[in-house]
């Protein structure tokens, strides 16, 4: 008698922001990097995986940028548009994969804007939740001293003993997550839904290379990391 199905692997990558902060003439995720856009660079992170059924890029809607990435990646995905927040654009996305996803499948949301995602740390994520029940995201610990302020002065130091910085992936259970963002209006990533369903999200170290482009100087870095990672080389190195 066989057992039960593997869980599957989907990818989810919320693509419709304005990304306004960065002050740039197109969305952050077109941005050059290194002879091609940012989101071509993420893309490489999960096209081919052996780990991945499917990928789902969702876009704003009459997005005039996407056509201009590679024809081999956008051949690999799967396309839809999103909404005015990055939670409607992740809820557009998990529909999407509706269809062909089991509740207990896994499904991984990445930031369009972080394109320097080590292959270690995305392995390390796949392995260390492959049998929790909810899932986990990606973060580091937090090394500066924190304050907290009140306009432009400050009010107290924030102990940082517990203190993580999110990254993506951020892997939950299919169900799980498409029911916890259900019932929530706003939240600023997929672990506070899940926090907020009343589920143990649970925490596994990367690398602080994994950096989410928001502001210029942001783009200098994440071009610097991807020139120089040489030992421990991020996945957007690989190919098609």
């Amino acid at each position: 008698m066989s057992g039960p199905a593997a869980a599957r692997h989907w990818v989810v990558i919320p693509a419709a922001g304005r990304g306004a902060r960065i002050g740039a003439e197109r969305p952050k995720q077109y941005l050059p990097l290194h002879g091609e856009a940012v989101l071509a660079h993420t893309l490489r992170c999960f096209v081919g995986h052996p780990a991945v059924s499917g990928i789902v890029v969702v876009l704003a809607p009459g997005d005039p940028h996407w056509t201009t990435l590679e024809p081999a990646l956008r051949a690999a995905v799967t396309t839809v548009a999103g909404g005015a927040e990055r939670a409607d654009s992740v809820r557009c996305g998990l529909a999407a994969l509706a269809p062909g996803a089991a509740a207990d499948d896994w499904v991984l949301v990445h930031d369009a804007a972080r394109p320097c995602l080590r292959r270690d740390d995305l392995e390390r994520l796949l392995t260390t939740l492959a049998d929790d029940p909810v899932g986990g995201i990606l973060a580091v610990p937090v090394r500066d001293t924190m304050k907290r302020a009140a306009a432009d002065a400050i009010t107290a130091t924030v102990p940082r003993a517990d203190l993580w910085h999110a990254q993506t992936p951020q892997m939950f259970r299919f169900g799980l997550l498409r029911a916890a963002l259900a019932n929530v209006a706003e939240v600023t990533d997929e672990a506070q839904a899940v926090e907020h369903a009343g589920h143990r999200v649970r925490l596994v170290e990367g690398h602080v290379d994994n950096l989410k482009i928001t502001h210029p100087e942001d783009l200098a870095l994440a071009a610097w990391y991807l020139a120089t990672a040489r030992e421990a080389a991020p996945c957007a190195s690989a190919t098609v």
